[in-house]
């Protein structure tokens, strides 16, 4: 049988421990191997590999023993509970083994769990499961996760309590990170928040989030979109010492006014326009720049971005002027334009 995408979410969670078996397929291999941990986890407990419940099968080892499966899922162990027998990374080439051992089993045999990478509809494999009457086959695509997916692994990792705000963050960061960096990311924060019962909040979840490879240009971008001009000069003489190129810098300045523009123009306000940029934004730095767009204001904005264009141009000439000379001009009238609309 085919679990859809809302019914495989919560079968992971809660498996039916009396079904044949169940195939786990698609083309990112971390996702897969997620929810296959998951699952297993679920069907066995915590000490299913100390107890011999679980064994594991490579699909390279079964091509060479077909014999493999069927012991596994008829023996008997000396501990009591549900067992499994894993199957990782199959293929077609498995399919007529896999095929007889589950013609094979019956109640009290163990479970079959099948993982592969991405089946086309014409598989074997997929079919196998697809329309077998106990067993299951869900295919695990490169979407980003659900709310109730988020929830489920906050709960895991002992997160109840968590602040609209945050979980607004947390769903933003998901769309953004792969599933094994937002898994670590969420490890990271129940550490985080061990021995605290205080909500999560923006700030916990700011603090625990992959650290940004562009800080220091982050702070100089803030300094012009808010309209500092005195910081200008100090702040561009440490990015020139550490090696920032004017044309990068450009680049990062462009990227930050054109998604203050882009959240400025939105027909439906600025916060609705935040909401939209991709990659997403979060926390506070999603807040600092809710207020950079709303005080700038769109036309200025565009304005802006004429005046980046002008610099960029100049830099990628023939023009002897300094370019870093160039670049802080630039953004002198950008912070200029920041402060008129004060």
């Amino acid at each position: 049988m085919k679990l859809t995408a809302r019914d495989a979410g919560r079968y992971f969670s809660k498996p039916e421990a009396d079904r044949t078996g169940l195939l786990i397929f698609g083309e990112d291999a971390m996702r897969v191997a997620l929810k296959r941990q998951e699952v297993i986890a679920a069907l066995l407990g915590p000490n299913a590999e100390e107890e011999m419940r679980l064994t594991r099968i490579p699909a390279s080892d079964l091509r060479k023993d077909s014999a493999l499966l069927n012991d596994a899922i008829k023996a008997q162990g000396f501990f009591p509970g549900p067992r499994v027998a894993f199957v990782e990374d199959a293929n077609e080439t498995v399919t007529k083994t896999i095929t007889a051992a589950l013609q094979d089993w019956q109640q009290g045999d163990a479970q079959v769990i099948v993982t592969a990478g991405a089946l086309k509809a014409s598989s074997g494999l997929r079919k196998l499961f697809e329309g077998h009457p106990n067993a299951y086959a869900a295919g695990i695509y490169d979407n980003p996760p659900t709310r109730d997916e988020i929830e489920a692994d906050l709960k895991a990792a002992g997160l109840a309590q968590i602040e609209q705000e945050a979980m607004t963050d947390l769903t933003n960061l998901a769309r953004d990170l792969g599933p094994g960096d937002f898994r670590q990311t969420l490890e990271k924060l129940a550490l985080y928040k061990l021995g605290d019962s205080t909500p999560v909040g923006s700030e916990d979840v700011l603090a625990c989030a992959p650290s940004s490879t562009e800080a220091d240009l982050d702070d100089v971008l803030n300094i012009v979109a808010e309209g500092r001009t005195n910081e200008i000069g100090p702040v561009m003489q440490k990015l020139k010492a550490q090696g920032m190129q004017p044309v990068g810098l450009c680049i990062g300045a462009t990227r930050h006014f054109r998604q203050l523009y882009t959240a400025a123009s939105d027909p439906g306000g600025a916060p609705a326009g935040i909401g939209k940029l991709r990659p997403p934004v979060y926390g506070p730095r999603r807040d600092r720049m809710l207020r950079q767009a709303q005080g700038i204001g769109r036309d200025r904005l565009e304005k802006a971005l004429e005046t980046l264009l002008d610099a960029d141009l100049t830099l990628r000439s023939t023009s002897k002027s300094p370019q870093m000379a160039v670049m802080e001009r630039a953004l002198i009238r950008l912070a200029m334009l920041a402060q008129a609309r004060r």
